[in-house]
């Protein structure tokens, strides 16, 4: 099939791909957390895209994708079209069969999911600085709107990024609360995407179980994000998190995301006295309360000291050097999942430097913030240099998306990008 013909199918593929019994109209909303239009749903279209300020859900699913050399601007538009109505349709509730569909032929509904509800399915797109330009070159005339703060990001202290996982011209993250879902949801947009863009690199991830309204656990045992944005509060997440009239219009009510694969040493850690770990992360394991205090959000002991005048919270500890205290304020929204892939072979970082098999598992990083270069870049470059935990983490991919703003119905995402 020539691209030409390709690109006349489009629509047709489309349609085959989403082929479900239609939903009632989404309502608009003006936040990501705005009340779903009924239990389980996260509304799709809005003020801003679902996602971000969504309340963590236990499951997601990351893919990074690269357009095709032959993908011409309307490919892209109808592309980012399609993506868009499969996932307003997808977000609004579960599958369902197509009763009159012709047996004889592929289904347009894997079946994967009938039945299973949406599980508060949000799905989240972003565009990586290479759609703006790449290897010198305007591919889609879109060089010049290039935001400033989407920038390249720069080589950190012990990162050791497998090209092969990092970056991307376009990003997709479906999360919920069931790994089916999130799942489906992805193959259902590649399929859209077959003739225009190519998958580059992904990533699953689980979040630990945890009640609404308190901090998960990660892989290492301890509460992980205790210290973050408020959701809830709207001035906190428009000064940290959304892009405002310092962005360029298409941007403004988007955010900037930067995602990061961390392999964690977890059999290394575990062997490790539970006092040095809380020495390292700069908390309590069990309460989640800075070392020193009683509750999780207690305020962290940075100045204090004791009896043999030595701080109560390690200066290098994980705690202190992310804290905003020491880094002018500066705040991101983290949302963060563990992934584990099975097993891989790597050098140890430590004596005796063993060449061994070992858990190719740890944590997906990933946070939002109106300009990286005032959120994880300030943070993690001091970090990455004298953070207690680096000899347990490693870097091994990543990228930074800018993801657009929410949609209103009849519109797509990033609609004014290209306007």
């Amino acid at each position: 099939m020539t691209p030409d013909h390709s690109r006349r199918n489009f629509l047709t593929r489309t349609a085959l791909a989403i082929a479900v019994t239609p939903f009632a109209q989404l309502a608009t909303s003006s936040t990501a957390n705005a009340t779903p239009v009924q239990p389980g749903i996260e509304p799709f279209r809005g003020k801003h895209q679902g996602g971000i300020a969504t309340p963590m859900q236990s499951s997601t699913y990351f893919i990074a994708f690269d357009m095709d050399d032959t993908a011409k601007r309307e490919d892209l538009t109808k592309l980012l079209q399609a993506w868009t109505d499969a996932a307003a349709t997808m977000c609004a509730g579960p599958a369902q069969f197509d009763a009159k569909a012709d047996h004889n032929q592929p289904s347009g509904e894997s079946g994967a999911t009938v039945g299973i509800p949406a599980s508060r399915l949000t799905i989240t797109f972003g565009f990586g600085a290479t759609l703006f330009e790449k290897e010198g070159k305007d591919r889609y005339a879109l060089a010049k709107q290039r935001p400033e703060a989407l920038v390249d990001m720069p080589r950190f202290a012990g990162d050791q990024l497998v090209s092969e996982r990092t970056g991307g011209d376009l990003s997709i993250q479906a999360c919920a609360d069931d790994p089916q879902v999130v799942e489906y949801a992805v193959r259902i947009l590649v399929k859209l995407a077959i003739g225009t863009a190519s998958m580059r690199w992904a990533q699953m991830g689980f979040s630990g179980g945890f009640k609404p309204g308190e901090t998960g656990r990660n892989q290492m045992g301890f509460k992980d994000g205790t210290i973050n944005v408020p959701t809830q509060n709207q001035t906190e997440m428009n000064k940290f998190v959304w892009v405002g009239k310092e962005g360029p219009a298409w941007m403004q009510n988007g955010s900037y995301m930067v995602i990061r694969p961390i392999r964690i040493s977890l059999e290394h850690w575990d062997a490790m006295k539970t006092s040095f770990q809380e020495e390292t992360v700069g908390r309590q394991k069990a309460s989640g309360a800075p070392i020193g205090k009683q509750h999780e959000f207690d305020k962290l002991n940075l100045d204090a000291t004791d009896t043999a005048g030595n701080p109560v919270t390690t200066e290098n500890s994980h705690a202190a050097m992310s804290a905003p205290e020491n880094n002018d304020g500066a705040q991101i929204l983290r949302r963060a999942f563990s992934f584990d892939n099975g097993i891989t072979r790597i050098a140890e970082r430590w004596p005796p430097w063993r060449q061994l098999m070992t858990f190719d598992a740890g944590l997906l990083f990933q946070c939002y913030q109106q300009d990286p270069r005032t959120g994880f870049i300030k943070l993690f470059a001091k970090m990455a240099q004298i953070d207690m935990l680096n000899q347990f983490t490693t870097h091994t991919g990543g990228g930074l998306f800018a993801c657009p703003p929410g949609t209103k119905p009849g519109g797509y995402i990033g609609e004014a990008l290209f306007m």
